[in-house]
């Protein structure tokens, strides 16, 4: 039915094309006002996003780099043999008094009066105080240095250290602040004479946890990181190509896999401390495995990336054309000639782009870590899978939870790593979709 008018005339308007138009403008409208939202939303996302990079930069990057102390120590025989036992005794070498060196290095360099304690004990205290371990290995590898003076470049104390880069406030009254004025003086006649600078903290890659935040690195972490994702590519990689492939390729359409299928969907959305709950269970209070092994850490996160590597594989072999296996078989190939040798090529970007954001993602993860103990103080380097050890991400929650100062800096360059890692991974991933990308 026409909606007409008739004007005093005796012409009839109709009214259709006008709703129509006004119907039109309210689609273009409401179109406009959707790519809008599209639009604010990115923005947002995109703005969060540059804070949260922006923050974690900034209090990051000066983790990197670390205050550092020049000495002429004098290995003083009096103090550190001075009876002359090592020759027949060369523990007396591991208990000698090596911070009273440090200490009167200090004093000789800064003019210190020796007869004041304060002073000397404020002089001593710019030094970190695992120094004298720094000092005790060198002796021990090499005892010729008896009764020498040597130049050793030293860690500064986390305090100097903050205080160096800006990170304590020196205007305010030195009652609130850890480095009192005397300090602050001794830092600028050192920096003038270069006995204090900065250098690139190699230790945050290649030492232990420690709590002195300057002597803190990330090595026991890195190592238990590179066994957990070594673990979970041996495992989870082959048995979650391996169930792909059955349940696309050969497995019957029946109500078993149907179930085995949402069972896989569910699971791939289970929170992730359930699966640290199961290995805590299982493979710990069942199986006996230690606790804090990367061996556990990487049996738990590869049950957790199997849903994610089962649903991409199957995406992958899906996408491959219905004509690439018509072909292969009419070509006279077996079944299991036509998945390998044709199909299972052509989905293995998909594959491999899988496997990597499932290990990304299990790279991660923390609370299922926790639950198996990795989150214990380990100061030595696991050298096997069953040594305790633990994780990036873990280590992270540690110094996160620390009091002092300077371990915000090492959480945020923790942060910094752990993403390059993530960025190293996902670029990997690209770099391997375009290797082995098939056009047909």
């Amino acid at each position: 039915m026409t909606d007409v008018v008739s004007s005093g005339q005796g012409v009839v308007v109709s009214k259709a094309p006008a709703r129509r138009d006004i119907g039109i403008k309210r689609r273009y409208a409401a179109e406009r006002r959707f790519q809008a939202y599209g639009v604010a939303a990115i923005s947002f996302g995109l703005i969060f996003l540059a804070i949260l990079l922006t923050t974690v930069i900034r209090q990051g990057y000066t983790a990197f780099a670390q205050t550092a102390i020049t000495l002429p120590i004098e290995f003083s025989e009096k103090v550190l043999d001075p009876n002359n036992k090592r020759a027949t005794d060369p523990s007396v070498l591991i208990a000698a008094n090596y911070p009273v060196l440090i200490r009167d290095a200090m004093v000789k360099m800064l003019g210190v009066n020796a007869a004041s304690r304060l002073e000397t004990r404020d002089a001593a205290a710019m030094i970190s105080k695992g120094a004298p371990i720094v000092l005790r290995d060198m002796v021990e590898a090499d005892p010729s240095l008896i009764g020498k003076t040597v130049n050793v470049t030293l860690l500064a104390d986390a305090n100097v250290d903050s205080a160096n880069k800006g990170q304590i406030d020196l205007t305010v009254d030195e009652k609130n602040r850890k480095v009192n004025d005397r300090q602050v003086g001794w830092m600028q006649q050192m920096k003038a004479s270069g006995a204090l600078h900065k250098q690139f903290n190699t230790g945050l890659f290649v030492n232990g946890n420690s709590s002195r935040p300057e002597a803190a690195g990330l090595g026991v972490a890195l190592i238990g990181s590179l066994y957990l994702m070594l673990i979970v590519l041996v495992l989870a990689l082959p048995i979650g190509v391996a169930a792909s492939i059955y349940l696309e390729e050969f497995a019957p359409k029946n109500k078993l896999t149907d179930l085995i299928e949402v069972n896989i969907n569910n699971l791939a959305a289970v929170p992730s401390i359930v699966y640290g709950l199961l290995g805590l269970a299982v493979f710990i209070n069942f199986a006996g495995l230690p606790r804090s092994a990367p061996l556990v850490g990487g049996l738990v996160l590869s049950l957790m990336t199997l849903p994610t590597i089962i649903i991409a594989t199957r995406a992958a072999l899906r996408a491959v054309p219905p004509s690439i296996r018509a072909a292969a078989l009419g070509l006279g190939a077996s079944k299991m000639q036509m998945v390998f040798h044709h199909v299972l090529p052509l989905a293995m970007p998909g594959i491999l782009t899988g496997t990597i954001i499932g290990l990304a993602h299990a790279l991660g993860e923390t609370a299922p870590l926790l639950l198996i103990g990795m989150v214990a103080f380990v100061a030595n380097a696991p050298s096997t899978p069953m040594d305790p050890s633990t994780a990036l991400p873990v280590q992270v929650y540690m110094w996160a939870n620390e009091a002092e100062r300077a371990f915000v800096e090492r959480t945020s360059g923790a942060i910094i790593v752990l993403l390059l890692f993530l960025i190293v991974m996902n670029f990997g991933a690209i770099l391997l979709r375009r290797r082995f990308e098939r056009r047909w």
